[in-house]
């Protein structure tokens, strides 16, 4: 089955819940993530994104581009290639039961512009297919920024966003986003 129709139909899947997700397991599985990301989605290095809180469409759809080979990372595609679309959709339900709470240094009307329609002026996504910047590294941010630039990630939206910054634009961005503080918690049961 090719990559397109895989990720077609993992994300109507997904969408429609035909896959009951399973918060036990996720959260049985999210001991292999947590060294990098944490077991609550805090990440514990700065090259890997935060996870908790983020939307779990945004997950799932990373889960299986990295397992596809869609998206490329060392450590990530190998992590990711064995995992089934159950665990994929229990990880993803894991990880997004988890709220996460921005806190703004500065004031709003200096956010980054070209980000705030999909990631919000806080970093907290406003559309499901995008993840949430804020606390995010600014290293990390940068990164990706230049990824999707660079044709190295590709995106609907991101890629032509990208392709239209200077790095100045992108550390503007990504210093933006890293000066938010966030917190992330499971949720109360």
């Amino acid at each position: 089955m090719n990559t397109a129709l895989k990720l077609t139909l993992g994300g109507l899947c997904l969408a429609g819940g035909v896959w009951a997700s399973d918060l036990d397991n996720g959260r049985k599985l999210a001991g292999q993530c947590r060294t990098c990301h944490g077991l609550d989605g805090y990440a514990r290095i700065p090259i890997a994104p935060h996870i908790g809180g983020e939307p779990a469409t945004y997950l799932a759809a990373q889960l299986v581009a990295f397992r596809d080979g869609v998206r490329v990372h060392e450590m990530m595609s190998v992590v990711a290639e064995d995992l089934s679309d159950a665990q994929i959709d229990d990880l993803a339900a894991w990880y997004s039961d988890h709220d996460v709470t921005a806190a703004m240094p500065a004031e709003p009307d200096a956010a980054p512009g070209l980000c705030i329609d999909c990631h919000g002026v806080d970093g907290i996504a406003l559309e499901e297919d995008a993840p949430n910047l804020a606390g995010e590294s600014a290293i990390y941010i940068d990164t990706q920024l230049k990824a999707f630039r660079l044709g190295k990630r590709s995106h609907q939206v991101m890629t032509p966003i990208a392709e239209q910054l200077s790095d100045a634009d992108i550390r503007a961005a990504a210093d933006w986003y890293a000066a938010i503080t966030i917190e992330i918690e499971a949720r109360a049961e």
